[in-house]
């Protein structure tokens, strides 16, 4: 690929079914090779020819060198998956581009973050995985559910299913790194009085996390932003409480009882205090306004005893 190439220019070589069906059995043959690898291999041009349906090797060869480059990079012994040839091929295998099935209508626990109902249920709208409130019909939490994972689960397990991915895609996000594109996140925190779409809702302020190269955005509540770090982790563990079992929308009842809070408690430089409480045992975080955290503390008893850092 020169520096010159477009993103027109690259989906272009695509263009060609020939072209495609090269990338795929490459994909498979890697795929097929020892797992104990340290690395995938590279396919010999006559493999790569015993597995595709082209008519002669001279066009096997003008597709070969169309694709190098870009979608494939070629060495002495044969050519092998560019990180653009692997990610496009990996879209195509699991026929990503495809609508995603319709997965019906799934009940789940929660609250309801605006009206504090506890009836959600959850489905697509619009390929888009969104969590409803049945009471005042207003959409809960949304995610990104790709076609792929629609047909590989269904009903509670799609549920876990999106709970797991969206854990580990945050936790990423915490630590300044987009799972999208594996590009930079920036985080800015947010006073709700400032979001009008917010209004009526049991926080004071909120996150909002872009990544700089391929755009992705990702928000939630702030106490949320920090929630899915170790230590608030740890915390609920040791009360019981797995946190990473529990997609966003069961976590809202903390937010609505008040378990949860987060408030601004200096303004030059900007830090927040994030408050997570159960029973008579509080774990206070300190964020600056990148939402980084600044320190921990972990309190006890009615006297707000300090136990540990």
């Amino acid at each position: 690929m020169t520096a010159a190439q477009t993103a027109a220019d690259a989906f272009a070589l695509l263009s060609d079914p020939s072209r495609v069906t090269i990338l795929r059995a490459v994909a498979v043959a890697q795929y097929e090779q020892d797992p104990s690898s340290p690395g995938f291999e590279s396919l010999a041009f006559s493999e790569i020819y015993d597995r595709v349906d082209v008519d002669n090797t001279s066009k096997l060869s003008y597709h070969l060198g169309e694709l190098t480059g870009t979608y494939l990079r070629k060495d002495d012994d044969g050519y092998a998956l560019t990180h653009a040839g692997d990610q496009i091929v990996r879209f195509i295998l699991a026929e990503n581009f495809h609508e995603p099935t319709d997965v019906g209508t799934i009940e789940t626990d929660g609250t309801c973050f605006y009206c504090e109902e506890t009836a959600l249920e959850a489905g697509l709208d619009d390929q888009y995985f969104v969590v409803r409130c049945q009471a005042c019909d207003r959409p809960v939490t949304g995610y990104i559910v790709t076609p792929a994972q629609a047909r590989a689960s269904s009903g509670e397990a799609l549920l876990e299913s999106l709970t797991r991915k969206q854990w580990a895609e945050f936790g990423l996000v915490q630590a300044g790194v987009c799972p999208e594109c594996a590009g930079r996140v920036e985080t800015d925190v947010y006073s709700v009085d400032d979001l009008a779409t917010l209004e009526e809702v049991p926080i004071s302020h909120f996150t909002m996390h872009e990544c700089e190269a391929c755009l992705r955005r990702f928000s939630g509540p702030l106490a949320y932003a920090a929630a899915f770090r170790t230590p608030p982790i740890a915390f609920h563990w040791d009360h019981g409480v797995d946190l990473v079992q529990h997609g966003w929308w069961e976590l809202y009842d903390h937010l609505v009882a008040g378990q949860w809070t987060a408030d601004r408690i200096a303004t030059d430089p900007a830090e927040y205090r994030v408050v997570f409480r159960h029973g008579n045992a509080e774990l206070r975080m300190f964020l600056d306004d990148d939402a980084r955290t600044i320190r921990t503390e972990r309190v006890r008893g009615r006297g707000g005893r300090l136990t540990e850092p």
